[in-house]
C-alpha cells in the first residue's frame, strides 16, 4: 500500500505525476484542485465560494479543503492514496498529520517536484490555453499564486524534511524522465522497507 503526498509549486507537475503514479501503483489519486474545479464547474455554493479565491490566486480556507480530505481519506482506510495539492500550508499539514493519527493513517514519502519560476509561468500559460482554465490564464495571476506558494506552501519543505519524510524531485524535465526517477526511488524504498 502507497500513501504520497505532492508538494511543488503550482506546474511543477504534481497533478501529472501523481495520476501516472495512480495508474502504475493502483493508487487512489485526491486532489483538492480537481474537487474544487469539480465544484466550480457545477457552480455549487461551495463552488461560487471558491471560485473568488481561485481566480484571485488566492488559497482556499482550509477548513473546507480539510473537510474534503477527511471525507476522502475515510473511504480509503486500506487502498493508499496520494494527495496532489493538499496539504498547502503549514496549519493543513498539521490538521493532515491529526487527521491521520485519528484515522489510523500514516504517509511513506512527500515527493516535492522543484521546478524554476521561469518555467512555472510558461508552463502555466500554455495550460491555460490548452485547457481554457482561468487561474492559469493570466500571467499577473500566476506571479501571485507563486508568491503565495513561496509564503505559504514552501515552509512544509522544512516541515517534512524535518521529519526525514521529503524527497527532493528535479521537475524541470521531461515528464517521462521525472516519472522514471519516482518509480526508482519508489521501487527503491520498498526494497529496503
Amino acid at each position: 500500500m502507497l500513501r504520497l503526498i505532492f508538494l511543488g509549486p503550482p506546474g511543477a507537475g504534481k497533478g501529472t505525476q501523481a495520476e501516472r503514479l495512480s495508474a502504475i501503483y493502483r493508487t487512489p489519486k485526491i486532489s483538492t484542485g480537481d474537487l474544487l474545479r469539480a465544484e466550480v464547474k457545477a457552480q455549487t455554493p461551495l463552488g461560487q465560494q471558491a471560485k473568488v479565491y481561485m481566480d484571485a490566486g488566492e488559497l482556499v480556507p482550509d477548513e473546507v479543503l480539510i473537510g474534503m480530505v477527511k471525507s476522502r481519506l475515510q473511504q480509503l482506510p486500506e487502498q493508499g492514496w496520494i494527495l496532489d495539492g493538499f496539504p498547502r500550508t503549514l496549519a493543513q499539514a498539521e490538521a493532515l498529520e491529526e487527521l491521520l493519527r485519528e484515522l489510523g493513517q500514516d504517509y511513506d514519502h512527500v515527493l516535492n517536484l522543484e521546478v524554476p519560476d521561469e518555467v512555472v509561468v510558461a508552463r502555466l500559460l500554455a495550460r491555460g490555453k490548452e485547457q481554457g482554465r482561468s487561474d492559469d490564464a493570466d500571467e499577473a495571476v500566476i506571479l501571485k499564486r507563486l508568491q503565495v506558494y513561496r509564503q505559504q506552501t514552501a515552509p512544509l519543505i522544512d516541515f517534512y524534511e524535518a521529519k526525514g519524510r521529503l524527497r527532493r524531485i528535479n521537475g524541470n524535465q521531461p515528464m517521462e524522465v521525472v516519472q522514471q526517477h519516482l518509480q526508482t526511488l519508489l521501487e527503491g524504498c520498498r526494497r529496503t522497507a
